[in-house]
């Protein structure tokens, strides 16, 4: 499939498939969106909530390390310690990712490298990225997850629904909601109805929020107390 590298609303990259007319990121703004759903919505008020030092997250969907990014350079910033589970069944190749322009964007020196070492690591390895950041990267398909409350925080960034309503099922939150542990928080930017009826039918209490620029809302899923 043709895949080639546009400039977004806020003027980061993503990487755009035309056969679907999808791409990795909004195209009303890549960074934008990543910081909004995943960061201002996501890990924020699970620090704020939980007071906790030490998160471990799981991103469905790796793609191109930019909510990675995101979340080292807020970590970095509370003074928080990571564990990074990135999944992905068809990893970036290195061209396109020397491609992208998050560094530039970002005006952040200390991200450059940061950036090219996500990439560099070993897959199905932990890896100590930076003091109090590691990461593991699963080159594998979302059905095959199998964790048991493992992460504080879901990053759910799968490609549309429209394009690929499997990854949006009943099958597949299900195993979302096993991954996490008690109190744990999935964001994703979706909003559809189906997406919601899905996480609720397996238990997820779920919030609308408002969206990232482009689009008028996004879900996010506790998986609260279990009695």
């Amino acid at each position: 499939m043709k895949r080639e590298i546009i400039i977004t609303g806020d003027g980061s990259s993503t990487i755009h498939i035309p056969e679907w007319n999808e791409q990795y990121h909004s195209k009303h703004g890549a960074l934008q969106e990543a910081k909004h759903v995943f960061i201002n919505t996501g890990l924020i008020p699970y620090i704020n909530d939980t007071n906790k030092t030490e998160i471990s997250i799981l991103e469905i969907g790796f793609g191109t390390g930019l909510n990675a990014l995101v979340t080292w350079e807020e970590a970095s910033a509370q003074n928080i310690s990571i564990k990074y589970t990135g999944v992905e069944a068809y990893p970036v190749a290195k061209e396109e990712v020397e491609k992208l322009n998050f560094i530039e964007v970002l005006k952040d020196p200390k991200a450059e490298f940061f950036f090219k070492d996500i990439h560099s690591s070993q897959w199905e390895v932990e890896m100590e990225i930076t003091a109090g950041f590691k990461l593991t990267k699963q080159k594998k398909f979302f059905q095959d997850i199998e964790d048991q409350k493992m992460y504080d925080l879901i990053y759910f960034d799968a490609f549309g629904a429209r394009v690929q309503p499997e990854l949006w099922s009943v099958q597949i939150f299900s195993k979302m909601y096993n991954a996490l542990k008690t109190n744990g928080v999935l964001v994703t930017y979706a909003a559809k109805g189906s997406v919601r009826r899905a996480m609720l039918e397996v238990g997820f209490v779920v919030e609308r929020l408002p969206g990232p620029p482009g689009k008028r809302e996004m879900l996010r899923a506790t998986k609260k107390l279990e009695i």
